[in-house]
């Protein structure tokens, strides 16, 4: 067990938040539940723990902090759905003092500790063999039903992201046939959650009351599960019964659709606490009841967790993994002082440049640090390379860190007490910590097709209503230079005269913060039916998302209450300078494009896929 400097790990949920230190890899003290009605607020909660921590031997103190709560977490302020905390981590974490406070999903926390359980935390239920470094799926029933799954890559793992609980229901028997009918009459559409949770329980058991004819009997999960267990009644034995064959059924497909030889994972709050009951139970025979590929799962092994804290080991080896990569940043100075002796002679008077200069070059165009080392533009780029870094940008980026302590990575509340300088300094972190996400979410393959179709083309038009007119407006300005037919369209009316003149193979950029606006779709929708390619630049999922040809993906969600669409159009700004560099430097080859205010000349080529950094995952 490696000692570590004490971190703070929390699992927070309706009724308890359950707080620990760590101290030792995977050693929890001092662990405390406090119920969550004790305290106005989670910040109130953390700071009555923290009174409480004792550090014997003149530890240092806790600057390091993780949590886990059962809810979407997308951007700095955090609304429990099931309880009235709110709040915001920036602040929160400034009010305690931390370095660093993450906020992560519980359930992707509980995936993330699943490689990190020992074999006397897990039970396995019938046969079969996990594959060594295969995907291993996750589903966990409680208040709801959680389906997740960890991808294995080179160093460690990826988590699911999945909403796979909300798919719908598919009875197996007859049985079921009558509870889903029964579902029916209160739910236009049954998802297996329905069921596969503790008010799935509640469900069953009125089901089957009613198909036996018996009056409507008011039962809580927990009660149903205790009369099922001791064998005081019929109907909650049944009851019992048919959830745990419809989990198998869950299990199951999760397990073909994820391809999870690794095994199949269970947890949540209702089948650890089932004990033997649900190892003799008909799960098993279920999970592998799936007609040709039923010798396929029958060498899957699924298990239950039975950990103590399970999310709090997850929860630890989410924060371990960021203060690692934090650390790996910050020793990037000491990584081209090691380097230095292995680099090209022109590679090491950038390395000189660097170590005499770094703030200087933080700032410092390409062209300013290839003039000072006295090298070439692509020997900085090398150079770059050659210390582990994709190119400048990254090279910068992780200078940063290194020379600052930290990047703000989190967006931070206005608030209106805040003075001038604190509203400033917040509206620029804020802008600066979107532009980062999006530069680890931008999809390299999108990017390059869209360019494909925009290079290719006989015309671009650029659609945006509202607030997004802007960005149609500087983006025709923008492609004008290309030779190629331009117009931007900011009226609703006027895009669908334009999209009357369209052709097959012209290209229409919808623009659209929430990809939800029915004039847009609708114009979307008929440049598609008369052959157009469109190129949405919008939320994720949204309508328009699903409706384009390709879609750049630009998720950020704004307090309207404060501003305008601010920061996602500036996302927006950015894409278009992106799509704008594709064109004119064209790839791996020279693109003969005149730069503004010239009468010609040429730009250098370049790997355009290097410019969009990472996938999205």
């Amino acid at each position: 067990m490696a000692a570590i400097e004490p971190r703070l790990l929390a699992d927070i949920g309706a009724t308890f938040a359950r707080f620990a230190i760590e101290r030792h890899t995977g050693v929890f003290e001092q662990r405390q539940a406090l119920r969550c009605d004790a305290y106005p607020d989670f910040l109130s909660a953390l700071r009555d723990y923290l009174s409480q921590v004792k550090l014997e031997g003149g530890a240092q103190a806790v600057r390091h902090g993780a949590i886990a709560i059962p809810n979407p977490v997308a951007g700095d302020l955090v609304r429990m759905t099931n309880y009235r905390w709110e709040f915001s981590i920036e602040a929160t974490r400034q009010a305690v003092g931390f370095d660093t406070l993450l906020v992560v999903n519980d359930f992707t926390a509980l995936a993330m500790g699943l490689p990190f359980l020992a074999a006397g935390e897990l039970r396995q239920v019938g046969s079969g063999v996990a594959g060594e470094r295969s995907v291993i799926g996750l589903i966990g029933a409680g208040s709801g039903l959680g389906v997740s799954g960890l991808i294995p890559v080179e160093d460690g793992w990826v988590s699911l992201a999945s909403e796979g609980g909300h798919v719908s229901f598919a009875p197996q028997s007859a049985r079921e046939v009558c509870v889903l009918e029964f579902a029916w009459r209160q739910y236009s559409h049954v998802s297996a959650e329905r069921l596969m949770s503790g008010a799935g329980i509640e469900l069953i058991h009125r089901a089957l009351r009613a198909r036996e004819g018996l009056a409507a009997q008011v039962l809580v999960a927990p009660e149903i599960t205790r009369r099922a267990l001791a064998s005081e009644c019929q109907i909650c034995a049944e009851t019992l019964e048919v959830f745990c064959d419809m989990l198998g059924s869950v299990a199951a497909n999760v397990a073909v659709t994820l391809g999870a030889y690794g095994g199949v994972y269970i947890g949540g709050a209702i089948v650890p606490r089932l004990g033997d009951y649900f190892d003799r139970s008909g799960f098993r025979a279920r999970f592998e009841s799936m007609g040709r590929f039923s010798s396929l799962l029958a060498n899957i092994p699924p298990y239950v967790i039975t950990a103590e804290t399970p999310t709090l080991t997850g929860i630890s080896a989410i924060l371990n993994a960021q203060l690692k990569r934090r650390a790996g940043t910050s020793s990037l100075l000491e990584r081209v002082k090691l380097a230095r002796g292995e680099l090209t002679a022109a590679e090491q008077r950038v390395a000189d440049l660097v170590l005499a200069q770094a703030r200087g070059v933080l700032n410092d165009p390409i062209v300013d640090i290839a003039r000072r080392a006295g090298v070439s533009q692509p020997t900085v780029v090398r150079f770059c390379r050659s210390v582990g870094c994709s190119g400048l940008s990254d090279f910068k980026l992780k200078l940063a860190a290194g020379l600052t302590g930290t990047i703000t990575v989190s967006h931070t509340q206005v608030n209106h007490s805040d003075s001038s300088l604190e509203l400033g300094a917040k509206v620029l972190d804020n802008t600066a910590a979107a532009v980062l996400r999006m530069r680890e979410q931008l999809n390299g393959e999108v990017i390059k097709r869209c360019v494909e179709h925009l290079r290719k083309t006989k015309r671009i038009d650029f659609y945006g209503l509202g607030s997004y007119s802007i960005i149609a407006l500087d983006a025709q300005y923008k492609f004008m230079r290309f030779g190629t037919p331009v117009g931007a369209y900011t009226d609703s009316r006027l895009q669908s005269l334009a999209v009357a003149t369209l052709k097959a193979g012209d290209v229409v950029v919808a623009i659209s913060g929430t990809g939800r606006v029915a004039e847009m779709l609708k114009a979307a929708e008929d440049a598609l039916a008369r052959g157009a390619v469109v190129i949405a630049m919008t939320a994720s999922h949204s309508p328009l998302a699903r409706l384009a040809s390709l879609t750049i993906a630009i998720d950020h969600t704004e307090d309207l209450v404060t501003q305008m669409p601010m920061i996602s159009r500036i996302l927006h700004l950015a894409v278009i300078d992106i799509l704008a560099v594709g064109v004119a430097m064209g790839e791996g080859e020279i693109a003969s494009v005149p730069a503004p205010g010239s009468s010609g000349g040429k730009l250098p080529a370049t790997d355009f896929t290097r410019l969009t950094w990472h996938s999205r995952s």
